[in-house]
């Protein structure tokens, strides 16, 4: 389990990947559940963030292609639907065992690249929901043994929605109320029509090369494409330039403290409720 007293997004720094900067949800001290609907959901949506962060996308500053676009409205479809499909209203019986008590499962991580991608989006993207998936596997619900609440699918749809919208409003210029609206897509027509020329400046369309030595291979990446039991993976911490860390290192008396007068720095869908704090 992480060594860390923080949520942040962990560092998997495991053999080259460490060197890469690739992240896993900070599961804390949660490494199962006993919930088959969040088992499935975490990776659903672990095994799709995964495809979209090993796209050609994430090496470069400028917008995203149609294709990564795509790839997030059919994700933002389809958890919606099994969000809805799955989540019981407060009001209705949840189905229960009479006789059987299921011996859970442990969760996989797909190890994505995020603290060295270069795509402002889809490090923002992947961000947002490297934290939905590490509320989901510490969510006290991951105790109920078949369903899943809509307070529970709120919470994982705010992460969504935030996706959508940054994603509605910024590269197809749609407006934010419009955006935020319930039921809320693009149409095929908006997606066909994308043309970040419209709305970016002259700067963000242009890049240099990225390094091309940092592209793995399909078999390179089948053992994290399977997934990784999150009882095997090693004592993971967060990315070394973290707040967490620089404070903690600093009142230990491990880091050089600033001096007086300095400053120092670091680098067609449902709707569900928000979560009830």
């Amino acid at each position: 389990m992480p060594v860390t007293n923080t949520d942040a997004i962990l560092w998997y720094n495991v053999g080259d990947f460490g060197d890469l900067g690739y992240a896993v949800p900070n599961f804390s001290n949660d490494v199962g559940t006993l919930n088959p609907q969040i088992f499935d959901f975490c990776n659903l949506v672990g095994q799709n963030l995964f495809g979209l962060m090993h796209h050609e996308d994430v090496d470069m500053r400028t917008p995203p292609s149609i294709n990564t676009l795509r790839r997030v409205h059919k994700l933002y479809v389809r958890a919606g639907k099994i969000l809805e499909g799955r989540a019981v209203p407060p009001g209705k019986l949840n189905m229960e065992t009479l006789h059987v008590n299921p011996g859970g499962e442990v969760f996989r991580v797909y190890p994505v690249p995020y603290f060295k991608v270069r795509s402002d989006y889809m490090r923002r993207w992947a961000g947002l929901i490297l934290v939905m998936l590490a509320e989901a596997m510490q969510h006290t619900e991951n105790r109920k043994e078949t369903e899943i609440s809509t307070s529970f699918a709120g919470l994982m749809d705010q992460y969504l929605r935030r996706v959508y919208v940054n994603m509605a409003v910024e590269l197809f210029g749609k407006g934010v109320d419009a955006a935020q609206s319930p039921g809320f897509l693009l149409t095929d027509e908006e997606l066909a029509a994308y043309d970040p020329t419209k709305f970016f400046t002259g700067t963000e369309l242009v890049d240099t090369v990225p390094s091309l030595s940092q592209v793995f291979t399909e078999d390179r990446l089948r053992v994290l494409r399977e997934g990784v039991p999150t009882t095997t993976l090693p004592n993971l911490q967060p990315w070394p330039v973290n707040l967490t860390s620089y404070y903690a290192n600093m009142a230990s008396g491990d880091g050089a403290a600033a001096k007086d007068g300095e400053s120092s720095t670091t680098g067609d869908r449902a709707s569900f409720p928000a979560p009830t704090p």
